[in-house]
């Protein structure tokens, strides 16, 4: 399918459509795609909500060609939690899966991404294009020098996901002075294949595509996955520089751009 840029819009939600379109989409990946589950979903409405909903930005990618109505004219969706914010709320999401000590005593700006979402008949393209370009402008304006959140992988067969975590292990952890550690609850060690055994080839084909597009910004990740069984993920604990991040940005999207 080939997606043209004058199609779409990209905000921050303002408006109860917007949102409550976000969460359809949510809906639509997360439940029905990938068998995710959790206390707040509304399977009769399809909606895929939780309590940081009225905290959270959401950036959302809008097909302008879509009636609003509908419900379906958000596309994409990315949920952005300044660490500000996160402070008075009184946590992040990523603090039931992750210890976020180090992020917290490193007395930088932090943002958290979650619930990224697109859906399948626009991944790739000019919309991830400018989902990107929209979240490297809020980081801009909003002076982050810290952005993180999980990644997931689909399933939780971890036998299946071993090339891809000991790859993340043996040649991506994060500093550890900015290393977050998995949580005891679902904890998983990554180092499952020694370095030696382990082939690039394989650890990338299991490699969902946001993380290897993370990696190429300078992503690095924390200690340990975590196993959601909820969701049925494996989750992965991703953070980034932006000073690293904002030259690979666009070097990275100048590159798949010309390719299109």
């Amino acid at each position: 399918m080939t997606l043209d840029p004058a199609w779409f819009d990209i905000r921050v939600a303002t408006s109860d459509i917007d949102l409550t379109a976000a969460q359809r989409l949510r809906y639509r990946v997360f439940v029905q795609e990938l068998g995710g589950d959790g206390p707040l979903v509304d399977h009769d409405n399809q909606l895929e909500r939780d309590e940081f909903d009225p905290v959270v930005d959401h950036l959302v990618l809008v097909d302008t060609r879509r009636d609003p109505a509908a419900l379906d004219h958000v596309v994409g969706v990315y949920r952005l939690l300044p660490g500000t914010r996160a402070a008075g709320f009184g946590r992040f999401y990523c603090d039931d899966e992750y210890d976020l000590g180090p992020l917290r005593r490193s007395g930088r700006n932090l943002l958290e991404l979650g619930r990224s979402c697109v859906d399948p008949a626009y991944r790739g393209g000019s919309g991830m294009f400018l989902l990107w370009n929209a979240l490297a402008d809020y980081v801009l304006d909003h002076g982050i020098e810290i952005l993180f959140g999980v990644a997931s992988f689909h399933g939780t067969d971890i036998d299946a996901l071993a090339p891809a975590l000991s790859w993340l292990h043996h040649h991506h952890l994060a500093p550890p002075d900015l290393r977050p550690v998995a949580r005891a609850a679902g904890y998983q060690r990554m180092d499952l294949i020694a370095p030696d055994a382990l082939q690039r080839r394989s650890a990338m084909i299991a490699m969902p595509a946001l993380i290897k597009a993370y990696l190429r910004l300078g992503g690095v990740v924390g200690e340990g996955a975590f196993v959601d069984r909820a969701f049925n993920t494996t989750d992965v604990f991703l953070l980034m520089d932006t000073a690293a991040m904002s030259d690979r940005h666009r070097k990275f999207y100048q590159d798949r751009w010309q390719a299109q």
